[in-house]
Protein backbone atom coordinates (compact mmCIF):
# COMPACT_ATOMS: atom_id res chain seq x y z
CA UNK A 1 0.00 0.00 0.00
CA UNK A 2 1.59 3.39 -1.19
CA UNK A 3 2.54 5.24 2.19
CA UNK A 4 0.29 7.99 1.47
CA UNK A 5 -3.02 10.40 3.24
CA UNK A 6 -5.71 12.11 1.20
CA UNK A 7 -5.66 15.52 1.61
CA UNK A 8 -7.65 16.91 4.40
CA UNK A 9 -10.32 19.64 3.58
CA UNK A 10 -9.01 22.91 5.66
CA UNK A 11 -10.73 23.84 8.84
CA UNK A 12 -11.75 27.52 7.70
CA UNK A 13 -15.56 27.17 7.21
CA UNK A 14 -14.91 28.85 4.21
CA UNK A 15 -11.68 29.25 2.30
CA UNK A 16 -12.62 32.10 -0.78
CA UNK A 17 -12.97 34.45 2.23
CA UNK A 18 -9.87 33.70 4.69
CA UNK A 19 -7.89 36.28 4.40
CA UNK A 20 -5.54 34.82 6.87
CA UNK A 21 -1.86 36.22 5.58
CA UNK A 22 -0.66 32.33 5.84
CA UNK A 23 2.79 32.58 4.69
CA UNK A 24 3.61 35.84 5.95
CA UNK A 25 2.45 34.29 9.78
CA UNK A 26 4.47 31.56 8.86
CA UNK A 27 7.35 33.75 8.26
CA UNK A 28 7.45 36.06 11.53
CA UNK A 29 6.59 32.74 13.25
CA UNK A 30 10.06 31.55 12.24
CA UNK A 31 11.34 33.78 14.16
CA UNK A 32 10.69 31.34 17.10
CA UNK A 33 13.15 29.01 15.44
CA UNK A 34 15.81 31.80 14.46
CA UNK A 35 16.00 32.49 18.42
CA UNK A 36 15.76 28.84 19.68
CA UNK A 37 18.28 26.72 17.70
CA UNK A 38 19.74 29.41 14.96
CA UNK A 39 21.19 31.55 17.64
CA UNK A 40 20.96 30.42 21.20
CA UNK A 41 21.62 27.03 20.22
CA UNK A 42 23.91 27.40 16.77
CA UNK A 43 25.75 30.50 17.19
CA UNK A 44 28.08 28.77 20.00
CA UNK A 45 30.05 27.29 17.53
CA UNK A 46 31.18 29.87 15.67
CA UNK A 47 32.05 31.10 18.90
CA UNK A 48 33.49 28.04 20.68
CA UNK A 49 37.06 28.50 18.91
CA UNK A 50 37.87 31.88 20.31
CA UNK A 51 36.18 30.90 23.89
CA UNK A 52 38.49 27.74 23.80
CA UNK A 53 42.02 29.11 23.13
CA UNK A 54 41.22 32.45 25.26
CA UNK A 55 40.18 30.29 28.41
CA UNK A 56 42.36 27.51 28.13
CA UNK A 57 39.66 24.83 27.27
CA UNK A 58 39.72 21.12 26.36
CA UNK A 59 37.51 20.15 23.73
CA UNK A 60 35.89 18.05 26.54
CA UNK A 61 34.56 21.24 28.57
CA UNK A 62 33.79 22.89 25.48
CA UNK A 63 31.47 20.07 24.28
CA UNK A 64 30.00 20.34 27.77
CA UNK A 65 28.63 24.01 27.13
CA UNK A 66 26.23 22.58 24.40
CA UNK A 67 25.78 19.66 26.54
CA UNK A 68 24.22 21.68 29.76
CA UNK A 69 22.22 24.12 26.58
CA UNK A 70 21.11 20.40 25.86
CA UNK A 71 19.97 19.13 29.32
CA UNK A 72 18.25 22.69 29.75
CA UNK A 73 16.26 22.26 26.54
CA UNK A 74 15.51 18.86 28.07
CA UNK A 75 14.24 20.56 30.90
CA UNK A 76 12.63 23.03 28.98
CA UNK A 77 10.35 20.13 26.95
CA UNK A 78 9.31 18.40 30.11
CA UNK A 79 7.79 21.39 31.17
CA UNK A 80 5.88 22.76 28.46
CA UNK A 81 3.53 20.40 28.19
CA UNK A 82 2.52 21.36 31.82
CA UNK A 83 2.81 24.91 31.14
CA UNK A 84 0.86 24.45 27.67
CA UNK A 85 -2.32 23.28 29.72
CA UNK A 86 -1.89 26.54 32.24
CA UNK A 87 -1.29 29.02 29.60
CA UNK A 88 -1.48 29.89 26.13
CA UNK A 89 1.31 28.94 23.42
CA UNK A 90 1.41 32.54 21.91
CA UNK A 91 2.36 33.37 26.00
CA UNK A 92 4.80 30.94 26.02
CA UNK A 93 6.68 31.84 23.13
CA UNK A 94 6.73 35.56 23.66
CA UNK A 95 8.21 34.48 27.43
CA UNK A 96 10.60 32.01 26.25
CA UNK A 97 12.17 34.62 23.80
CA UNK A 98 12.02 36.95 26.11
CA UNK A 99 13.90 34.79 28.75
CA UNK A 100 16.34 33.22 26.02
CA UNK A 101 17.64 37.15 24.72
CA UNK A 102 18.01 37.51 28.75
CA UNK A 103 20.47 34.21 29.31
CA UNK A 104 22.15 34.97 26.41
CA UNK A 105 23.05 38.56 27.19
CA UNK A 106 24.43 37.09 30.69
CA UNK A 107 26.96 34.39 28.97
CA UNK A 108 28.98 37.72 28.32
CA UNK A 109 29.71 38.72 31.68
CA UNK A 110 31.29 35.82 32.73
CA UNK A 111 34.88 33.75 32.08
CA UNK A 112 34.95 31.03 34.48
CA UNK A 113 32.96 27.41 33.47
CA UNK A 114 30.87 27.53 36.26
CA UNK A 115 28.58 30.52 35.47
CA UNK A 116 28.52 29.87 31.78
CA UNK A 117 27.68 26.46 32.17
CA UNK A 118 24.40 27.41 34.42
CA UNK A 119 24.26 30.15 31.52
CA UNK A 120 23.97 27.59 28.43
CA UNK A 121 21.47 25.30 30.75
CA UNK A 122 19.14 28.04 31.43
CA UNK A 123 19.17 29.60 28.37
CA UNK A 124 18.55 25.91 26.84
CA UNK A 125 15.28 25.57 29.12
CA UNK A 126 14.31 28.79 27.13
CA UNK A 127 14.69 28.13 23.63
CA UNK A 128 12.55 24.67 24.27
CA UNK A 129 10.13 27.02 25.26
CA UNK A 130 10.30 28.92 22.03
CA UNK A 131 10.86 25.87 19.91
CA UNK A 132 7.80 23.90 21.17
CA UNK A 133 5.16 26.69 21.47
CA UNK A 134 6.13 27.83 17.96
CA UNK A 135 6.29 24.51 16.63
CA UNK A 136 2.56 24.35 17.71
CA UNK A 137 1.39 26.97 16.65
CA UNK A 138 3.10 26.65 12.89
CA UNK A 139 0.77 23.13 13.16
CA UNK A 140 -1.78 24.36 13.94
CA UNK A 141 -1.35 27.58 11.04
CA UNK A 142 -0.46 24.63 8.21
CA UNK A 143 -3.92 22.72 9.68
CA UNK A 144 -5.58 25.61 8.33
CA UNK A 145 -4.28 24.88 4.91
CA UNK A 146 -3.51 21.30 4.92
CA UNK A 147 -2.44 21.23 0.73
CA UNK A 148 0.15 23.42 1.93
CA UNK A 149 0.90 22.30 5.34
CA UNK A 150 4.26 21.00 4.82
CA UNK A 151 5.12 24.43 3.40
CA UNK A 152 4.29 26.30 6.28
CA UNK A 153 5.58 23.98 9.03
CA UNK A 154 8.88 24.10 6.25
CA UNK A 155 8.98 27.97 6.95
CA UNK A 156 8.96 27.97 10.54
CA UNK A 157 11.98 25.28 11.45
CA UNK A 158 13.94 27.16 8.23
CA UNK A 159 13.50 30.26 10.26
CA UNK A 160 16.82 28.50 11.89
CA UNK A 161 18.65 29.25 8.99
CA UNK A 162 18.03 32.91 9.19
CA UNK A 163 19.53 32.79 12.97
CA UNK A 164 22.05 30.99 11.20
CA UNK A 165 23.36 33.61 8.22
CA UNK A 166 22.67 36.20 10.98
CA UNK A 167 25.62 34.91 13.39
CA UNK A 168 27.50 34.20 10.31
CA UNK A 169 28.11 37.22 9.37
CA UNK A 170 27.36 39.22 12.79
CA UNK A 171 29.78 37.40 14.79
CA UNK A 172 32.87 37.50 12.97
CA UNK A 173 32.07 41.34 12.68
CA UNK A 174 32.01 42.00 16.36
CA UNK A 175 35.03 39.70 16.90
CA UNK A 176 37.28 41.73 14.09
CA UNK A 177 35.51 45.19 15.84
CA UNK A 178 36.46 43.62 19.29
CA UNK A 179 40.26 42.45 18.49
CA UNK A 180 42.08 43.82 20.91
CA UNK A 181 39.80 43.89 23.82
CA UNK A 182 39.92 41.19 27.05
CA UNK A 183 37.64 38.47 26.42
CA UNK A 184 36.32 40.08 23.11
CA UNK A 185 33.79 36.87 22.70
CA UNK A 186 31.73 38.54 25.31
CA UNK A 187 30.90 41.42 22.92
CA UNK A 188 29.38 39.30 19.89
CA UNK A 189 27.49 37.75 23.22
CA UNK A 190 25.94 40.58 23.60
CA UNK A 191 24.88 41.49 20.29
CA UNK A 192 23.47 38.22 19.80
CA UNK A 193 21.14 38.85 22.41
CA UNK A 194 20.23 42.27 20.53
CA UNK A 195 19.28 39.80 17.61
CA UNK A 196 16.93 38.02 20.03
CA UNK A 197 15.45 41.35 21.89
CA UNK A 198 14.23 42.19 18.09
CA UNK A 199 13.03 38.72 17.26
CA UNK A 200 11.18 39.23 20.44
CA UNK A 201 9.52 42.11 19.57
CA UNK A 202 8.67 40.79 15.99
CA UNK A 203 7.07 37.86 17.27
CA UNK A 204 4.41 40.04 18.77
CA UNK A 205 2.58 39.93 15.35
CA UNK A 206 1.98 36.50 14.91
CA UNK A 207 1.40 35.84 18.59
CA UNK A 208 -1.69 38.69 18.86
CA UNK A 209 -2.86 37.13 15.40
CA UNK A 210 -2.76 33.56 16.25
CA UNK A 211 -3.85 34.08 19.87
CA UNK A 212 -7.23 34.99 18.04
CA UNK A 213 -7.48 31.64 16.13
CA UNK A 214 -9.18 28.50 17.59
CA UNK A 215 -7.93 25.20 17.82
CA UNK A 216 -8.19 23.47 14.42
CA UNK A 217 -11.02 21.09 14.03
CA UNK A 218 -9.89 17.40 14.33
CA UNK A 219 -9.88 15.82 10.93
CA UNK A 220 -11.84 13.18 11.92
CA UNK A 221 -14.92 15.45 13.26
CA UNK A 222 -15.25 16.55 10.02
CA UNK A 223 -14.74 12.95 8.09
CA UNK A 224 -16.38 10.76 11.12
CA UNK A 225 -13.22 8.86 11.69
CA UNK A 226 -13.98 7.91 15.27
CA UNK A 227 -11.06 6.06 15.69
CA UNK A 228 -8.61 9.28 14.84
CA UNK A 229 -10.82 11.55 17.21
CA UNK A 230 -10.68 9.30 20.22
CA UNK A 231 -6.57 8.35 19.27
CA UNK A 232 -4.24 9.32 22.26
CA UNK A 233 -0.59 9.74 22.04
CA UNK A 234 1.19 6.56 22.99
CA UNK A 235 5.18 6.83 23.09
CA UNK A 236 5.06 2.73 22.13
CA UNK A 237 3.06 3.74 18.92
CA UNK A 238 6.29 5.74 17.92
CA UNK A 239 8.72 3.94 19.66
CA UNK A 240 11.28 2.68 16.32
CA UNK A 241 10.34 7.26 14.98
CA UNK A 242 11.47 8.29 18.79
CA UNK A 243 14.76 5.83 18.92
CA UNK A 244 15.70 7.37 15.31
CA UNK A 245 15.02 10.86 16.21
CA UNK A 246 17.11 10.44 19.42
CA UNK A 247 20.06 9.43 17.00
CA UNK A 248 19.81 12.68 15.17
CA UNK A 249 20.06 14.37 18.12
CA UNK A 250 23.12 12.33 19.01
CA UNK A 251 24.81 12.88 15.55
CA UNK A 252 24.36 16.18 14.09
CA UNK A 253 24.74 18.30 17.00
CA UNK A 254 27.84 16.76 16.93
CA UNK A 255 28.54 18.51 13.74
CA UNK A 256 26.97 22.12 14.06
CA UNK A 257 29.03 22.02 17.62
CA UNK A 258 32.68 21.08 16.18
CA UNK A 259 33.10 21.33 12.65
CA UNK A 260 33.68 25.15 12.72
CA UNK A 261 36.46 24.38 14.83
CA UNK A 262 37.74 21.39 12.69
CA UNK A 263 37.74 23.92 9.42
CA UNK A 264 39.76 26.38 11.36
CA UNK A 265 42.34 23.23 11.99
CA UNK A 266 41.76 22.34 8.43
CA UNK A 267 43.40 26.13 7.62
CA UNK A 268 40.13 27.41 6.48
CA UNK A 269 40.39 31.37 6.38
CA UNK A 270 37.56 33.12 8.54
CA UNK A 271 36.09 34.81 5.10
CA UNK A 272 36.20 30.83 4.53
CA UNK A 273 34.14 29.99 7.46
CA UNK A 274 32.03 32.88 7.41
CA UNK A 275 30.94 31.68 3.54
CA UNK A 276 30.29 28.32 4.57
CA UNK A 277 27.99 28.81 7.61
CA UNK A 278 26.33 31.73 5.76
CA UNK A 279 25.76 29.41 3.25
CA UNK A 280 24.85 26.61 5.29
CA UNK A 281 21.94 28.92 6.79
CA UNK A 282 21.22 29.79 3.54
CA UNK A 283 20.02 25.84 2.84
CA UNK A 284 18.37 25.82 5.75
CA UNK A 285 15.60 28.76 4.42
CA UNK A 286 15.63 26.84 1.20
CA UNK A 287 14.97 23.81 2.83
CA UNK A 288 10.74 24.59 3.18
CA UNK A 289 10.23 24.17 -0.13
CA UNK A 290 12.78 21.59 -0.93
CA UNK A 291 11.12 19.05 1.43
CA UNK A 292 7.94 19.99 1.55
CA UNK A 293 6.20 17.53 -0.40
CA UNK A 294 8.09 14.47 0.97
CA UNK A 295 6.32 15.45 4.61
CA UNK A 296 3.29 16.06 3.34
CA UNK A 297 3.15 12.51 1.52
CA UNK A 298 4.30 10.53 3.67
CA UNK A 299 2.32 8.94 7.04
CA UNK A 300 5.02 6.17 8.26
CA UNK A 301 8.70 7.09 9.56
CA UNK A 302 10.30 7.29 5.96
CA UNK A 303 10.50 10.69 5.27
CA UNK A 304 12.73 10.82 8.58
CA UNK A 305 14.87 8.08 7.65
CA UNK A 306 15.53 8.98 4.55
CA UNK A 307 16.32 12.40 5.89
CA UNK A 308 18.61 11.16 8.43
CA UNK A 309 20.82 9.38 6.58
CA UNK A 310 21.58 12.22 4.32
CA UNK A 311 22.53 13.77 6.77
CA UNK A 312 24.86 11.23 7.78
CA UNK A 313 26.87 11.99 4.64
CA UNK A 314 26.75 16.05 5.12
CA UNK A 315 28.50 14.70 8.49
CA UNK A 316 31.13 12.26 7.76
CA UNK A 317 32.78 14.48 4.37
CA UNK A 318 34.85 16.79 6.54
CA UNK A 319 35.93 14.09 8.43
CA UNK A 320 37.53 12.46 5.30
CA UNK A 321 38.61 15.37 3.12
CA UNK A 322 39.68 18.90 3.37
CA UNK A 323 39.08 19.73 -0.26
CA UNK A 324 36.86 23.30 -0.01
CA UNK A 325 34.58 22.25 -2.57
CA UNK A 326 33.77 19.11 -0.94
CA UNK A 327 33.34 20.70 2.53
CA UNK A 328 31.21 23.38 0.82
CA UNK A 329 29.02 20.87 -0.38
CA UNK A 330 29.03 19.15 2.81
CA UNK A 331 27.40 22.44 4.52
CA UNK A 332 24.98 22.96 2.14
CA UNK A 333 23.44 19.22 2.16
CA UNK A 334 23.61 19.76 6.05
CA UNK A 335 21.71 22.79 6.36
CA UNK A 336 19.18 21.63 3.46
CA UNK A 337 18.27 18.80 5.44
CA UNK A 338 19.41 19.06 9.43
CA UNK A 339 16.05 21.17 9.71
CA UNK A 340 13.65 19.54 7.71
CA UNK A 341 14.34 16.29 10.31
CA UNK A 342 12.93 18.07 12.96
CA UNK A 343 9.78 19.02 10.60
CA UNK A 344 9.42 15.89 9.78
CA UNK A 345 8.41 15.04 13.28
CA UNK A 346 6.32 17.41 13.74
CA UNK A 347 4.51 16.19 10.33
CA UNK A 348 4.58 12.81 11.93
CA UNK A 349 2.83 13.73 14.56
CA UNK A 350 0.13 15.80 13.02
CA UNK A 351 -0.37 13.06 10.10
CA UNK A 352 -1.35 10.06 12.71
CA UNK A 353 -2.65 12.61 16.16
CA UNK A 354 -6.11 14.81 16.17
CA UNK A 355 -4.86 18.11 17.00
CA UNK A 356 -5.57 17.45 20.90
CA UNK A 357 -2.75 15.43 21.06
CA UNK A 358 -0.26 17.23 18.96
CA UNK A 359 1.35 19.03 21.82
CA UNK A 360 1.93 15.85 23.87
CA UNK A 361 3.55 14.22 20.99
CA UNK A 362 5.35 17.17 19.79
CA UNK A 363 7.07 17.45 23.20
CA UNK A 364 7.47 13.71 23.03
CA UNK A 365 9.85 14.23 20.43
CA UNK A 366 11.67 17.15 21.65
CA UNK A 367 12.21 15.17 24.93
CA UNK A 368 14.12 12.59 23.02
CA UNK A 369 15.72 15.28 20.66
CA UNK A 370 17.08 16.89 23.85
CA UNK A 371 18.20 13.63 25.34
CA UNK A 372 20.14 13.07 22.24
CA UNK A 373 21.96 16.73 22.16
CA UNK A 374 22.87 15.76 25.78
CA UNK A 375 24.74 13.21 24.45
CA UNK A 376 26.54 14.57 21.07
CA UNK A 377 28.87 17.16 22.31
CA UNK A 378 30.25 15.43 25.58
CA UNK A 379 31.06 12.17 23.44
CA UNK A 380 32.43 14.41 19.99
CA UNK A 381 34.39 16.41 22.23
CA UNK A 382 35.76 13.51 24.38
CA UNK A 383 36.45 11.88 21.35
CA UNK A 384 38.39 14.78 20.01
CA UNK A 385 40.94 15.18 22.73
CA UNK A 386 41.76 11.77 21.80
CA UNK A 387 44.49 10.41 19.34
CA UNK A 388 41.81 11.05 16.84
CA UNK A 389 40.94 14.69 16.61
CA UNK A 390 37.61 16.33 15.59
CA UNK A 391 37.56 14.05 12.54
CA UNK A 392 37.00 10.62 14.69
CA UNK A 393 34.48 12.88 16.34
CA UNK A 394 32.65 13.57 13.41
CA UNK A 395 32.57 10.10 12.30
CA UNK A 396 30.87 8.91 15.52
CA UNK A 397 28.31 11.69 14.23
CA UNK A 398 27.97 10.26 11.05
CA UNK A 399 26.89 6.49 12.71
CA UNK A 400 25.06 7.68 14.75
CA UNK A 401 22.46 9.80 12.22
CA UNK A 402 23.27 6.50 10.13
CA UNK A 403 21.85 4.46 13.08
CA UNK A 404 18.59 6.54 13.67
CA UNK A 405 17.90 6.43 9.86
CA UNK A 406 18.03 2.66 10.01
CA UNK A 407 15.52 2.93 13.30
CA UNK A 408 12.99 5.33 11.82
CA UNK A 409 12.66 3.47 8.36
CA UNK A 410 11.03 0.88 10.91
CA UNK A 411 7.90 2.99 11.67
CA UNK A 412 4.65 2.91 10.78
CA UNK A 413 1.78 5.05 9.93
CA UNK A 414 -1.04 4.41 13.00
Amino acid sequence: MPDRHPAASPSAPDPGADRTPYVRLALALSLGAAVSLGITRFAYGLLLPTMREDLGWSYTLAGAMNTFNAVGYLLGALATPWLLRRTAPTALLLWGSALATLFMALSGFFTTAGPLLAQRLLAGVASALVFIAGGLLAARLGARQPQRSGFLLGIYYGGTGLGIVLSAVGVPWVLGRAAGVPHAWAWAWWGLALLCALATVLLAWPARVLGGHAAPVPAAARTGSAAHAERVFRPRDFAFALAGYTGFGVGYIGYMTFVIALLREQGSTPGDITLYYALLGVAVMASSRIWAGLLDRHRSGQALARLNALLGVAAIVPALTSAWPLVLASGLLFGAVFLSVVASTTALVRHNLPPAQWAAGISAFTIVFAAGQIVGPTVVGFIADGPGGLARGLVFSAVALWLGAALASRQRAL
